[in-house]
């Protein structure tokens, strides 16, 4: 199913400030939808028929107050003017137009009212409210005022001033009409609030008749509705009564003629979403101390192996307890990473280069100087793909160290990590200009414990492929390039 965007750009001729207003209309009229208990259609002219009269749905939706009328989506369909004549009589006319739907079109009789959607002075869509005559709801003061609230939404839409400029659709969070609603007049008095809105009320300890009352005369804040009429503009404001009742509350500004003639206000209650963003809040924190503890834990470990490593004697004991330390290190740096980010996701690029440092403060001496460059970024990581990788970046380091640039000059020695994330494989590569491995060398070949830990990570753990091949160095000293590929699970 086509969206409005793809819509627009096929089959309308609309500037991108005209597509965006649309946008926004659609992010926000489930609001009218309600009030209107009818479906809601959105029209455009279609541009690219040879009917100048041809037209196009772009959007949908239907009411929670009320039945729908349309079981089917209509999103995408082309309609004549002989189909609607009072969505084409809108768009010729720019004003509204109200009467029965054709016969045919759809089934029963259904009242149709035209809405022009104006922007910048002209008519862009037509905005229709189609209800069935027959499922109409009993007329009664909150249907009545939910109506005629609807109809001053209306205006404020052909007028140009609905939906408001710079308004962004909303989550989850945002309130709708059958949570509650009150309606403020000119003197920001409350005159009609909903039965939900009252319970609402009861629920923050404002057990008074709230109607011809202000906010702040019912104990409420009242700065969020002084702001909306001064602004004419939305404003939002949570009202915290005790640990356990959240209320949110959307005071939308009723313009007229340039002037706030009204507001209506949205309640929801929020207790069970704010807390549960609390039991987040409290997990998230709780991992983050055990990444912070279990990266102390392995730094005490390292430790404690390098105490050992100075009371022995043996060159080979040494280098191993050495070894060990930095492979313990490595992974410590994930989980230190870890500890200070949401989530069990790190940006990679912020491990690499503390274990390229590690590198060079542990195994480059100023008689050996090698330099290290990184070029790219990995992106986002899960931790369970970031801790092997990160052991197996110090592993290819330290064999670089270790056995590139261990016979003749090390002058000018470069090692160079390329890092690319294409979303679904993550490459690494490592490229050197030291001696070079030998001819048809490949990692099965190896006997060492570090590239025998490289092999089992990437193969076995990450499911991914390990190669060697020669670099782009000189005849005396090509090089080395090792290339890693993985797969990136989300």
């Amino acid at each position: 199913m086509a969206n409005l965007a793809e819509l627009a750009e096929q089959r309308l001729r609309l500037t991108a400030a005209e597509t965006n207003h649309l946008q926004r209309l659609l992010g926000t009229w489930g609001l009218l939808a309600d009030l209107s208990f009818s479906d809601l259609m959105l029209f455009g002219r279609d541009r690219s028929a040879d009917d100048e009269h041809s037209m196009v749905v772009l959007g949908q939706i239907r009411p929670t107050t009320s039945q729908t009328l349309f079981t089917n989506d209509w999103v995408g369909r082309v309609v004549t003017a002989v189909e609607r004549p009072l969505v084409d009589q809108t768009f010729l006319t720019g004003a509204f137009s109200e009467g029965e739907i054709p016969p045919g079109a759809i089934e029963g009789p259904v009242r149709e009212t035209c809405i022009p959607v104006t922007f910048g002075g002209r008519t862009i869509a037509v905005l229709t409210k189609d209800a069935n005559q027959h499922v109409a709801r009993q007329d009664g003061v909150l249907e009545r005022t939910y109506l005629d609230v609807f109809n001053r939404f209306a205006e404020m839409v052909a007028d140009g001033g609905f939906p408001f400029s710079g308004e962004e659709e909303r989550g989850v969070v945002m309130p709708r009409v059958g949570d509650g609603v009150m309606v403020l007049d000119a003197e920001q008095r409350v005159q009609f609030a909903s039965p939900n809105a009252i319970s609402g009320l009861h629920r923050i300890g404002v057990h008074a008749n709230s109607e011809g009352e202000r906010f702040g005369e019912l104990g409420l804040p009242d700065s969020p509705v002084r702001a909306a009429f001064a602004l004419g503009r939305p404003t939002d404001e949570e009202i915290e009564r005790g640990p356990n009742v959240t209320i949110l509350l959307r005071i939308v500004p009723l313009v007229a003629a340039g002037e706030v003639t009204g507001a209506l206000v949205l309640m929801r209650d929020i207790s069970e979403l704010r807390r549960r963003d609390l039991m987040l809040l409290s997990k998230d924190a709780t991992i983050r101390e055990i990444h912070h503890r279990v990266k102390n834990n392995l730094q005490t470990i390292s430790a404690l192996l390098r105490l050992q490593g100075r009371r022995l004697s043996s060159p080979e004991a040494k280098a191993a307890i050495e070894e060990s330390v930095r492979r313990i290190r490595s992974i410590a740096l994930v989980h230190e990473t870890l500890s200070t980010t949401i989530g069990d996701d790190v940006p990679f690029i912020e491990i690499v280069r503390p274990l390229v440092r590690m590198v060079e403060e542990g195994l480059i001496s100023p008689d050996r100087p090698i330099r290290f460059t990184v070029f790219g970024d990995a992106g986002i990581l899960p931790a369970d793909v970031a801790t092997p990788l990160a052991v197996v970046l110090t592993e290819l380091l330290q064999n670089v160290v270790d056995h590139a640039f261990s016979l003749g000059s090390t002058d000018d020695a470069t090692v160079i990590i390329e890092l690319e994330n294409t979303g679904t494989r993550l490459r690494v590569t490592v490229t050197d200009n030291g001696v070079g491995t030998a001819p048809g060398f490949t990692i099965d070949d190896s006997k060492g414990l570090g590239l025998s830990i490289v092999r089992t990570l990437v193969t076995t753990e990450l499911g991914g492929t390990i190669g060697f091949s020669a670099g782009e160095g000189t005849s005396s000293r090509p090089g080395t390039a090792v290339r890693i590929s993985v797969p990136v699970r989300r």
